[in-house]
């Protein structure tokens, strides 16, 4: 299934909540650890277990729970005591024992669940491999925003504060074959910033990014979906391929350019990307 746009709502807001899944995002995060005020947590917990139990939804819907040792018990307690969501997004991730520490809490309360690690501190960062690697893991979230906070470093526009990390995560989830999600854009009124900011996570082979504003669904999804162009392209080449193979032949021209085992590739992640967002890859080019 496409992550594309990755929607957080606050767990403390029911009517935010029971919106997010008619927005067109791929994911829906209900949330209860940032986007919580401490002492509305209890009552969140509750909100999340009734939305869970509710909403009928297209997309999934994920909880992002506390740090383990740090309330992940108590939510898991509140979320697991009903409708189980499809995943837990774990935060603030260390090292691969979180991850597998919040799966097995989740596995003690009869729940096997895919775990999203957000990779958003120094530690997090300099384990991203490890973490990538871990059974439960299903993908690795980059955050920015926390990870420079860790850090003490200013956010800047151009966000070479924070560039080598999300290289290094996006590096750990490809060589673990698992998704990569980028940050959030935190300016929800700055559509231009937000495309330039997808763009160029897509570029740097992210698979989705987050959102924390309905208003940013579509721009992500429109993104991280191949235009029409590229989905022929790819589909000539991938022909092309095969015709190659056939004859026993590793390289080849398509529309004058040499194609080899590197550009296949990315024709395969083309179609791959065309497909999960249900954008036919089949047909005249």
């Amino acid at each position: 299934m496409p992550r594309r746009s990755v929607l957080f709502s606050p767990g403390d807001q029911p009517a935010l909540m029971r919106k997010a899944p008619t927005t067109g995002a791929d994911v829906v995060v209900f949330d209860l650890e940032d986007a919580v005020a401490p002492d509305q947590r209890p009552a969140a917990r509750e909100h999340v277990r009734e939305a869970l139990a509710d909403i009928e939804a297209d997309p999934e819907v994920y909880v992002r729970v506390s740090p383990p040792g740090r309330g992940a018990a108590t939510d898991l307690d509140a979320v697991l005591d009903g409708v189980a969501p499809d995943a837990l997004v774990c935060p603030k991730v260390a090292d691969a024992d979180d991850v597998t520490h919040l799966a097995a809490m989740a596995r003690e309360r009869d729940a096997d669940l895919p775990v999203l690690a957000l990779v958003e501190t120094a530690a997090g960062v300099l384990h991203a491999e490890a973490i990538a690697a871990a059974d439960p893991t299903d993908a690795l979230v980059f955050g920015a925003e926390d990870l420079a906070a860790d850090l003490g470093a200013a956010r800047t526009p151009g966000g070479a504060e924070v560039s080598h990390a999300r290289q290094r995560v996006v590096l750990a989830a490809t060589a673990a074959g698992v998704d990569a999600v980028d940050t959030v854009f935190t300016d929800f009124e700055d559509e231009d910033g937000l495309r330039q900011a997808t763009r160029e996570a897509f570029e740097l082979g992210y698979d989705g990014k987050l959102a924390i504003h309905p208003a940013q669904v579509d721009p992500i999804n429109e993104t991280f979906t191949p235009d029409p162009e590229r989905v022929a392209w790819a589909r000539r080449v991938l022909s092309a391929r095969d015709a190659a193979e056939a004859a026993g032949k590793a390289v080849f021209a398509v529309d004058g350019e040499m194609i080899d085992a590197p550009l296949v590739a990315q024709a395969e992640r083309v179609r791959e990307r065309a497909r999960a967002a249900d954008r036919s890859f089949e047909g005249p080019d």
